[in-house]
């Protein structure tokens, strides 16, 4: 657990040296500037769309659970379990909220390796979802489509390796047969690709990808509403594109959260392309990155100080909490192999 700690704190640092970059390349007189004349209500609509999607994304969890046969986990417990992932938000593509997972089976002992893939299917929904509101942000905007076109050909190719099981199952065969540490992993991995074809098969695609684009389409409008916090406003498909694109630039780059890949992207399409001026365009950006970003963190430790309240061994320096972090470990292992 201190190992994800760790990471958490490392990305809240490099967070802090991010923005404090983008204020000095903006200017902090300018910045300062605008958020003097910010209509601060706006900033708590964004929360509230931010929010508004945590709850669409609860459930695609409960729908997964469903899938794959999991019961007798409460809606509370189930909904604090799933918030509790939040708070390894800020990792690369988001793979430490396969912490969840560990959650789950520390409390509920639902084997990890069993739910772990449910974040692949989540990640792979969302990417679907933001290159839907990529194509439709880019509606007579040159370039647009060609972002769209990369991000469906990856897509095609991830489905494919998942509908198409020879590759996943070759793979299982060779950690089978291969070092002493790959052996003792392939049981798991078998189990989580087992789980993945679940999980992520075209017939269970459908209404996550639905909840996605909802969701996602919402923190998009958070932004279009800082915009108009700040009195410079762009079209609501130009703002959704330019979020949209930024997400997704993030997603794909191994960086803790996306963080100066999102940021830089889309501050500099707000200030480029969409006209803004520097100061609104980058306090804009990082605005929309607190609502959604950071104050996912937020809720996620509130989410998994009521667990710890609710299952005091919870993350416990125990047997019990050596092995949560083992099963963490393994399945982080495992999705590595499967990638």
């Amino acid at each position: 657990m201190r190992r994800y700690l760790r990471r958490l704190l490392f990305a809240m640092l490099l967070g802090v040296a991010c923005y404090g970059a983008f204020v000095l390349y903006a200017g902090y007189r300018e910045i300062g500037s605008s958020l003097a004349t910010f209509r601060w209500h706006t900033f708590v609509g964004a929360l509230g769309l931010a929010s508004f999607n945590y709850c669409l994304r609860f459930l695609k969890w409960e729908y997964y659970l469903g899938r794959l046969g999991v019961k007798g986990v409460g809606k509370v417990d189930s909904l604090l379990i799933f918030l509790s992932g939040f708070v390894l938000t800020v990792t690369p593509g988001k793979v430490g909220e396969v912490f969840k997972s560990a959650v789950l089976s520390e409390t509920h002992g639902v084997p990890a390796a069993h739910t772990a893939p449910i974040v692949v299917a989540e990640r792979l929904t969302d990417v679907i979802a933001v290159i839907v509101l990529i194509v439709i942000g880019s509606v007579g905007f040159p370039g647009g489509l060609t972002w769209a076109a990369v991000g469906t050909v990856l897509v095609l190719i991830g489905l494919l390796l998942i509908v198409w099981p020879k590759p996943g199952l070759a793979v299982i065969s060779w950690a089978k047969n291969g070092p002493a540490r790959l052996q003792r992993l392939a049981p798991k991995l078998e189990a989580a690709y087992r789980s993945l074809r679940i999980v992520a098969s075209p017939s269970a695609l459908l209404w996550p990808t639905l909840l996605s684009v909802v969701g996602w389409g919402c923190e998009g409008i958070a932004l279009y509403l800082l915009l108009h916090g700040f009195g410079t406003p762009v079209p609501l498909p130009l703002a959704v594109f330019f979020y949209a694109t930024a997400t997704l630039a993030g997603a794909v780059i191994p960086v803790p959260g996306g963080l100066g890949v999102t940021e830089a992207i889309m501050q500099e399409g707000l200030v480029r392309l969409g006209g803004i001026p520097q100061g609104p365009g980058t306090s804009a950006m990082i605005l929309t990155r607190f609502a959604t970003l950071w104050w996912a963190v937020v809720v996620g430790f509130a989410a998994l100080a009521v667990l710890k309240a609710r299952f005091p061994n919870l993350l416990g320096e125990n047997e019990a909490g050596a092995e949560m972090a083992e099963s963490v470990s393994g399945t982080d292992d495992t999705k590595r192999a499967i990638g």
